[in-house]
């Protein structure tokens, strides 16, 4: 960043060198750490279960279930209003300020998820988020909310993440062997090929709409298949 300043000077005749310029090749390039996530698919159900038996505030178990089935960022789910659903048409409409890439996204909604969006708004129906803090309808649980339940719940920092909900999801979809071009655009993220990024403007909306009530069909799976080696 400092030598971009420099390098700015250079070009509007304010300096004469770029004095970082040396420390390029000198300094380690910074260690990326990846969102903590489960992609054991059988782990991954005994999760879905415990949540399922959360008895914490259920607007806090209702986000979770949601952020797990509809496959999108913790705060995209934190900040989302009522205005935002057509449940008759089983969308959810992100609006462009709320999406990381800045792009709207329609993210299709299964049953199951239309089921936990119906038990958690009557939760809210004083206020226009649909998962609010539980001290205001004004202001939707916090960054950490999520997080801190799973901690509760006896899973470590190391071990999830609500983030890592989406590595998941990648993960166990991928290994299925789901098109790509359709799980990133479920995933809505940026094509890294800056061609293809140019050129594809496709949505994929009805594969992601066969996509998305599979997925929550698959999750069901994980959780009664968990259950049954439970009793079992």
């Amino acid at each position: 960043m400092i030598g971009g300043v420099f390098r700015l000077a250079i070009a509007t005749l304010r300096a004469e060198t770029d004095p970082p310029l040396p420390l390029r090749s000198a300094l380690l390039p910074p260690k990326v750490t990846g969102r903590a996530a489960i992609v054991d698919e059988r782990k991954f159900g005994r999760l879905l279960v415990v949540i399922d038996e959360y008895d914490g505030w259920p607007t806090i178990k209702a986000a979770l279930q949601f952020l797990a089935l509809t496959c999108v960022r913790p705060g995209e789910v934190r900040g989302t209003t009522r205005d935002e659903f057509d449940v008759k048409k089983a969308v959810w409409h992100i609006p462009a300020e709320r999406m990381k890439m800045r792009v709207p996204h329609d993210v299709p909604l299964s049953k199951q998820a239309l089921r936990v969006l119906g038990e958690v708004w009557p939760l809210s129906e004083h206020g226009c988020l649909v998962f609010s803090s539980i001290r205001s309808t004004r202001r939707p649980i916090s960054e950490n909310a999520m997080n801190a339940a799973l901690r509760r719940m006896g899973y470590g920092k190391d071990e999830v993440t609500a983030h890592g909900f989406r590595v998941t999801a990648s993960t166990i979809l991928n290994q299925r062997g789901y098109k790509p071009d359709v799980m990133e655009a479920v995933l809505a993220r940026q094509d890294r090929n800056a061609i293809r990024r140019t050129y594809n403007r496709a949505t994929y909306f009805d594969q992601r709409v066969v996509l998305m009530q599979e997925w929550a069909g698959l999750l069901d799976g994980l959780k009664a298949s968990c259950s049954e080696r439970t009793q079992a």
